[in-house]
């Protein structure tokens, strides 16, 4: 019993450090220093990398794309006694390190996968609340989404449904950086019954998502000694930096997306294809006041769902 203690006291020593961090967590660092030139005096102000500030700002971007990348669900609302829990898959196209360099531990992947959890609630007057927690494959991040849906038009025979949904998704588990999207979601769709308790929906729709990310203190310098710092007070300032604040009303991300939903008495099954556009965005050097130009590239995503419906 005491040599199988030891084993495991080993397993956990070895396995706890591999076990907190994975390659598509994050290391800020690998986007550059945004602080290129901090003046010695703390009345001065610091001097930017405005190419470090367009990394952190394409990078938020599209990865708050890729957590914002699935609906799955018509316009239509489930009714004021209605539940719904789904289980769904997101798998994600992302660009390219040339395109918009992703600061992973490991390197950069093709595709993301996003597992989650959906549950929605049907509220009385067409309303209808929900809540997804997805966690993005091979990292300690989360991304807990809330909704709130309310079908302007619903049930009519000749008429297809329309609704609209503002949601507001928060990644959790993240280190050295905050990151929230908020949108506006408009979406038509039609239920065809095929007999008996069975219907099929397709839908579609459009999204408007603004991204709002900010930046600790980082320290570029790991290797930093306690040593290093003595005798001079602004030592350990040296190789630190926070990245320009992203603004949500300044970069929003417009998402195309079209599915349909099949349901079979209580079974629900879905699918869906999203292309989030990203546009791009200027960047201003306050050193020299130069404006450039940054673009980004579309996301592409199809998910899939698998639930109850009540």
């Amino acid at each position: 019993m005491r040599t199988f203690s030891r084993w495991m006291a080993l397993a956990i020593l070895v396995g706890g450090p591999a076990a907190y961090a994975d390659r598509n967590d994050f290391d800020l660092t690998k986007l550059g220093n945004p602080t290129w030139d901090r003046a010695r005096s703390t009345e001065a102000p610091a001097l930017f990398d405005p190419e470090a500030n367009a990394n952190f700002r394409a990078f938020t971007r599209t990865f708050a794309a890729a957590l914002t990348s699935t609906n799955l669900m018509p316009p239509e609302t489930l009714g004021h006694a209605g539940f719904s829990i789904n289980a769904e898959l997101a798998v994600v196209g992302l660009p390219t390190p040339d395109e918009v360099k992703l600061p992973t531990l490991g390197e950069q992947t093709n595709t993301l996968l996003v597992p989650s959890v959906h549950v929605r609630k049907g509220l009385p007057f067409s309303f209808e609340l929900g809540a997804r927690m997805g966690w993005v494959d091979r990292s300690k991040m989360f991304a807990a989404t809330g909704e709130l849906k309310w079908a302007v038009n619903e049930g009519f025979t000749w008429l297809p449904d329309v609704g609209v949904r503002l949601h507001v998704t928060r990644l959790l588990g993240n280190e050295d950086f905050d990151l929230t999207a908020a949108g506006l979601d408009v979406g038509v769709g039609k239920q065809f019954p095929l007999g008996g308790m069975v219907t099929l929906t397709p839908y579609g729709g459009l999204d408007f998502v603004g991204v709002a990310a900010g930046s600790d203190m980082i320290d570029f310098n790991q290797s930093r000694t306690t040593g290093d710092t003595l005798g001079n007070q602004f030592a350990g300032l040296d190789d630190t930096g926070v990245y320009k604040e992203v603004m949500l009303m300044e970069n929003i991300n417009t998402r195309f997306y079209g599915g349909v939903r099949f349901i079979g008495g209580a079974l629900q099954l879905g699918v869906e294809l999203s292309l989030t556009s990203q546009g791009g965005f200027q960047e201003i050097n306050t050193n020299t006041q130069e404006t450039f130009e940054r673009g980004l590239p579309a996301v592409l995503a199809f998910s899939t769902t698998l639930g109850l419906d009540f």
